[in-house]
Formats: C-alpha cells, structure tokens, sequence
C-alpha cells in the first residue's frame, strides 16, 4: 500500500470513528425537504475530510473534480457523497446522517472564488 493511499484509509477511518461517536446525529430526513445540520462545522470537515481530494474547499480540481459551480444538481452531489463511487470515491453516507449530507452540498453550493469559505447558515 503506497504512503498516499495509507494516508487517505487512515483519515477516513477518523472520519468515520468521529462521526459514530456517541451523540453524533443519526437522524435520517426525507430528501425533498433538504434540511441540513446546522450545528455541523461543515468547513472544517470538508477541509479535514474532502479537502483531501478536492483542493481549495473543492473550488479547485485536486485528485478530484472541482466542485464550485458544479453542473451536477443537489440530489447528484447528495447522492455521490452518500453513496460514492466506485473505483473514485468513497461513500460516506455511514459517517455522515442525511442532514449532515445535505450542509455539505449547501457548503459546495455557497463557494465562491477567493472568497474564504463559511459554513452554510
């Protein structure tokens, strides 16, 4: 296993590992009314977690494609986080409930170019 893909097993294993502790919402909410978790510091998970492959808070192409001004609607980004993508990327809807999904792509959504992110509100 080369250094880069022990690193990235090794951060989503933290991931995951911090997403289940106890008191981590487990929540799941029907997707038309695309609630969100607003307790959830998205910017510093998607920095931890994604940034890994998506550069910049995902406004630039990294190991993965840019994300700001995706041509992909809401329910395809939701989808592809939760459910991932084979040979690609992971799926993180077991470290992530629904609503948390749903504060990533309103995260994505929000990013401007040499705008510091925020987390959605």
């Amino acid at each position: 296993m080369s250094v880069s893909n022990f690193l990235h097993q090794a951060l989503l294993s933290v991931a995951v590992s911090v997403a289940l502790l106890p008191g981590a919402s487990t929540t799941v909410m029907a997707q038309e009314e695309h609630p969100y978790a607003k307790d959830f510091d998205v910017k510093a998970n998607f920095r931890n977690i994604c940034g890994f492959c998506h550069q910049s808070y995902g406004r630039q192409e990294g190991k993965g494609p840019q994300l700001m001004n995706s041509t992909k609607t809401d329910e395809e980004l939701f989808n592809r986080i939760k459910n991932g993508k084979s040979g690609r990327m992971a799926a993180f809807g077991v470290a992530f409930s629904d609503d948390k999904i749903w504060a990533i792509v309103k995260f994505i959504r929000s990013l401007k170019p040499d705008v510091e992110p925020e987390n959605p509100s």
